[in-house]
Formats: C-alpha cells, structure tokens, sequence
C-alpha cells in the first residue's frame, strides 16, 4: 500500500510543533528543514522522492534561510542608522530651532504664559500680541535684561482694559540692543540647550520645554 508522504510528513511535523512551541503558527527554515526529513523518512520505499524534487526543495529552504538573513541584516541596519541619526542632533546644540509658529491659542477671562527668546541684550523693547488681522491688541514691556529667553503673562486684556476675545494671537517683539541697534525676535525660535532620548524618541530641550525633534522645522 502506497504512503502519502505529504501528509504523514505534515501530520508528524505538527506533532512536533505544538501551539504551546509555536503560539503564532509561523513556519521558519528550520520547520522546512524538518518537514524535509521527516517527508523523506515516510516516503514510500517503493517510490521514493526523485532527486529533482529533493533538489527543488533544498534550493528553496536555501532562498528562505537567505530571504531571513537579509531581513535580520536590513533590521540591524535601520536600528544602526536610527541611532547615527539620533546622536547627530547634539551637534544641533547651541543652535536655534524654529517651531515655525508665533502663534498662542487665548481663551477669553484667562492668563496666557508664553517665551520670547532675546539673542542679544536688551535696552528696551516691546513684545506684541496682535490679532490674525494684524491689529495690535496688547503690548507688554521688556525691560533692561540680558540675552536670553523670557518668559511673559498676558492678562487677557486689550490696551483699553477689555477683556479679548478667545482667539488665536501672535506674539512679535522688537527691542534695541546695548549698541542701539534694532532687533527683532518672535515667539517659537529658540536656542537648543539639550537634547534627550527618551524611549527611542528624540527630544529637544527649546525654552523651558522639552519638545519632540519632529516639531522643528527648521534649526539655524
């Protein structure tokens, strides 16, 4: 009686490989190469496999083996250059990262708390809030300080004493420096003081807020 090896071969390499070894039902190249001997040890003696289909199968468990070697390698490679990627940003330290937005969402009857960063020390100067229309809506003084980032309270209201409307505003100054020069500066450019790896994410230290390097569009 004739022996369907394919099924005998199966059916053993199944009681070999149970749920409890192989929880996903994955099949590597070493169950290929299982499934290989045991479809040859239950072959039918009087039939056996013919060369041609054990070398046919051979070279398929090698493309399998070397398909897997080139994932393993591709993997390695990409973490390798993540990593290059992440220790490069320290050279971005000192620099200045733009958020690429001036802008600060208001809600009406309640205190807004932002940073301006100075570059340069400061005579006097101006921060303003206007509206998306341009129209200046608060000003705020700056004081006589040094370089650095600042950071400022709006009340909420206009330079009358009204309360503003909730809305998005922008905030803009401009200052003389100590040699009389006018400067100017806007809220979201800040220099880059640290940077922090936390959970294979890259984070930049820009005022007093460590933000994601994903938020910066553009380091000068």
């Amino acid at each position: 009686m004739a022996v369907n090896t394919t099924t005998s071969a199966t059916s053993a390499l199944a009681s070999t490989t149970s749920s409890g070894n192989n929880p996903k039902g994955v099949l590597g190249k070493d169950d290929f190469m299982k499934l290989l001997l045991v479809q040859l040890q239950y072959q039918d003696p009087t039939a056996p496999m013919d060369t041609e289909k054990i070398l046919t199968q051979t070279s398929q468990l090698a493309a399998l083996e070397s398909a897997d070697n080139t994932k393993t390698a591709l993997e390695k490679l990409a973490a390798s250059l993540g990593n290059a990627q992440q220790f490069s940003t320290i050279a971005a330290i000192g620099k200045t990262a733009d958020l690429g937005s001036d802008a600060i969402s208001h809600d009406k009857g309640t205190k807004s708390t932002f940073e301006v960063y100075f570059s340069k020390a400061i005579e006097k100067g101006t921060v303003s809030i206007t509206d998306a229309n341009g129209k200046t809506i608060k000003t705020l003084n700056v004081g006589t300080n040094p370089a650095g980032v600042y950071q400022f309270t709006w009340d909420g209201t206009d330079e009358s004493g009204n309360q503003a409307s909730s809305a998005v505003y922008h905030v803009n100054a401009q200052y003389n420096d100590t040699n009389g020069v006018i400067q100017q500066t806007r809220l979201g450019a800040y220099p880059i003081e640290s940077v922090r790896f936390d959970q294979g994410k890259t984070l930049v230290k820009v005022g007093s807020n460590y933000v994601p390097l994903d938020n910066i569009k553009e380091v000068y």
